[in-house]
């Protein structure tokens, strides 16, 4: 695979930390599904929300492990010999969150779902560019949301550390360019010097976007680096 360089067109962007001791505001929601929802559909919905207004508008949503715990609940309800709630089931689906945002908003534009392992985020924005690329005229919104997987399945090599993050992929208004870049190689080295490296991508994304400066995150045979440009606003 070649090396590959894209530059995404930001027009605004939010996060919410998985450290968050309050519950995010998600008033938009009806209270009836309100109630149903996971923490992760929850924060999800909340950073999806603060980028975009009424216009119609692309989803991409990307989670390493989706709606794992819940599904985790459903198996462990079925070994136990207990009933499982048709609405945990329905609401178990990796993408369930883009259903419901999608209706909340009475948008049919198009969503779709990355799973990726620990190169999940990285590979969404690759996802999000290519469908901006396609009409560039309308937006594409990214949403990222995550949480670490049940302890029952042990450890988890690049574990998540949880929280959400949204970039709404907008030419007409940027805010600033994301510099996106995928290194192939054997070996990968030590991080450039002018990149600090994080131990998950979304660490590293999250610190590129609240301080301008350029971050990385590498595994064997990959380097994925992103860096911020003010100028475009």
């Amino acid at each position: 695979m070649p090396d590959l360089h894209w530059t995404i067109p930001v027009g605004r962007w939010s996060s919410w930390p998985a450290t968050a001791s309050a519950a995010p505001d998600i008033g938009f929601i009806e209270p009836i599904v309100r109630r149903r929802l996971s923490t992760l559909s929850k924060v999800a919905l909340k950073v999806a929300h603060d980028c975009v207004a009424a216009e119609p508008v692309r989803v991409v949503f990307a989670s390493r492990h989706g709606e794992l715990r819940r599904t985790t609940d459903i198996l462990r309800s079925i070994s136990a010999g207990e009933p499982v709630s048709p609405t945990a089931f329905s609401l178990s689906v990796l993408n369930a969150m883009t259903g419901v945002f999608g209706i909340a908003r009475g948008d049919r534009s198009a969503a779709s779902a990355v799973s990726a392992g620990a190169e999940t985020l990285g590979y969404a924005l690759l996802e999000a560019y290519a469908q901006y690329q396609t009409r560039a005229d309308e937006p594409v919104l990214l949403v990222y949301a995550d949480e670490p997987a049940d302890l029952a399945y042990g450890t988890i090599e690049d574990e998540v550390q949880g929280g959400a993050l949204a970039l709404l992929i907008d030419a007409a208004a940027p805010a600033g360019q994301l510099l996106c870049s995928l290194t192939q190689a054997r070996e990968v080295s030590a991080a450039p010097a002018h990149a600090t490296s994080f131990p998950t991508q979304s660490q590293a994304l999250l610190h590129c976007l609240e301080t301008g400066q350029p971050a990385c995150w590498q595994r064997a045979g990959a380097r994925w680096h992103w860096s911020w440009d003010a100028r475009a606003a």
